[in-house]
């Protein structure tokens, strides 16, 4: 299995997902973007395209953002798509997957950075990727935004802050808005890109402090994606 980031900030790394991949003797590689790294044009050898998150938005133009070209990642994601590739996006990376099928992105009804539950929906528990989720467990989040919806996307999660946590695009393609991969390696990069952020806590509902981010355990999170991973990339091999 060959599995290929799209990283678009050094904070904004893999984190669990990377060790996921590391931990089963997975090939990795990455395309770090703010390094000036091209995106994969040879999409033959790819199994898994993962796009992580960053402060952007599908929005942000060249001139905002000198390294990131949100039209030529929609084009490399609809390449991987029709190709019959696994595509995961992660917070930016689920809006860009909604961009590419032509479903816009729009603004989360609540900001949310820390650790927070969602719920599965009657479709998330109906799925058998999903079947070791909890109907209501705790994750990380870190996004104002959330993906848009295509007619056919099912909505797997949801919570108090956010409609649209998991997203469901097609058999190959998933959205996450929220945050499984952090560890407390990664919450550091954050907390360190994001003081501004932080400083205004008490302004919002779901916006925690850096002592409360620090204070919070993410393996259960983590070894709970590692188990939507290893269903699709298992379901993914038997085809």
């Amino acid at each position: 299995m060959h599995i290929h980031f799209i990283i678009h900030e050094h904070f904004e790394a893999p984190g669990a997902y990377a060790r996921w991949a590391r931990e089963r003797g997975y090939t990795v590689t990455d395309s770090r973007v703010y390094a000036g790294d091209p995106l994969p044009e040879n999409l033959s050898t790819i199994d898994f395209l993962i796009i992580m998150g960053g402060p952007q938005s599908p929005a942000t133009t060249r001139q905002e953002c000198a390294w990131f070209d949100a039209q030529a990642e929609i084009a490399a994601i609809n390449r991987a798509i029709d190709a019959q590739k696994v595509v995961i996006g992660v917070c930016l990376g689920s809006q860009l997957i909604g961009e590419a099928l032509g479903a816009p992105f729009s603004h989360s009804p609540e900001k949310e950075i820390g650790l927070f539950p969602i719920t599965l929906t009657a479709a998330g528990r109906a799925n058998p990727l999903f079947s070791d989720f909890s109907n209501v467990l705790d994750v990380g989040h870190w996004h104002n935004d959330m993906p848009g919806l295509t007619p056919l996307a099912e909505v797997l999660a949801c919570s108090e802050g956010c409609p649209r946590q998991i997203v469901q695009y097609s058999e190959w393609v998933y959205g996450f808005q929220c945050h499984m991969e952090l560890t407390s390696e990664v919450v550091e990069l954050l907390i360190a890109h994001s003081e501004s952020d932080l400083q205004r806590a008490g302004e919002f509902r779901f916006v925690e402090t850096p002592e409360q981010l620090r204070a919070h355990r993410y393996q259960e999170m983590n070894q709970t994606l590692f188990t939507f991973l290893d269903k699709l990339a298992a379901r993914y091999i038997a085809q």
